[in-house]
């Protein structure tokens, strides 16, 4: 194999591990590093998707349970029953409403006013503290 060749490989291969690790989940530790209410802003197919769907719902986490409140649909709004929602593996696992199963979120970004998460098909959910 020719210098310049290897040069380039490893140049490359560099390249795309620095690229993973910015991109790189934050591991959620304990149920109290999301707890509070969360205003729901857009979401996204992608982080860098131009395209935002605003989003009008709350998110409130409090005592291992998350309560979305002002949902719309068909021009009224709706709250949703409160679920459990734990940490596992460093993910959000929040409960489906009457269903043994979970939504999982990673944290992407998180400060105290804001938050980003990451659904388990991608989409991206940006939110500001209430």
């Amino acid at each position: 194999m020719k210098k310049t060749n290897v040069i380039t490989l490893a140049l490359l291969l560099g390249i795309s591990l620095v690229a993973n690790t910015v991109n790189a989940d934050i591991e959620l530790k304990s149920k109290e590093e999301i707890q509070g209410t969360w205003k729901l802003q857009h979401t996204t197919n992608s982080l860098t998707d131009k395209q935002t769907v605003t989003r009008e719902d709350t998110w409130v986490f409090k005592d291992g349970k998350v309560t979305i409140l002002h949902i719309p649909r068909e021009g009224k709004y709706y709250d949703q029953p409160p679920v459990n929602y734990e940490i596992e593996e460093g993910k959000l696992k929040i409960a489906l409403v009457g269903n043994s199963r979970f939504d999982v979120f990673s944290l992407v970004d998180k400060n105290d006013q804001t938050m980003t998460l990451k659904g388990k098909f991608g989409g991206y959910y940006y939110f500001n503290k209430k």
